[in-house]
């Protein structure tokens, strides 16, 4: 037999975890086609068109984002594995359809890791892990995405 007070409780947690879940962002036109935008208590960023120069564009943005969270992925396995990561870099470039609504229809990363005492082996474990697995940003995403590395060893 269920108890009811034990089955309330449990929908009740599922639902604050799914709260937590949830991410909360706002935009604000300030003038032409500039707007600053924010998530959560993060700091402020501005947004604009290419004629602005004021800041990346949306598309630009969802390329940092998508190699912001790769990023994020890779050096922290990396460093669960120990190895002596000394620079990275993430390089990213997305291919967008020439009709509305214009989206990104290939994204091509390449990670520039500098270091020693890590395997080509270990990279590549690291990138597919965060391609297929942990970035929440790539899973978002309709786009293919590709990717390659470097291993600049630094004695």
């Amino acid at each position: 037999m269920r108890d009811p007070i034990l089955e309330s409780r449990r929908q009740i947690e599922s639902r604050e975890r799914k709260i937590d879940m949830t991410i909360n962002a706002r935009l604000e036109w300030k003038e032409k086609m500039q707007f600053v935008g924010q998530a959560g208590n993060s700091p402020s960023v501005i947004l604009d068109n290419p004629d602005g120069k004021t800041g990346p564009t949306p598309m630009e943005m969802v390329l940092m984002g998508i190699a912001g969270c790769t990023a994020m992925d890779v050096i922290s396995i990396m460093r669960k594995k120990r190895a002596d990561v000394t620079g990275f870099q993430v390089n990213i470039s997305g291919e967008r359809a020439d009709d509305h609504p214009k989206r990104y229809t290939k994204i091509f990363i390449e990670f520039v890791l500098e270091g020693k005492r890590f395997s080509p082996k270990d990279v590549e474990r690291a990138i597919d892990l965060s391609a297929t697995k942990y970035c929440s940003a790539i899973a978002s995403m309709s786009a293919p995405v590709e990717t390659s590395y470097r291993v600049v060893d630094k004695e």
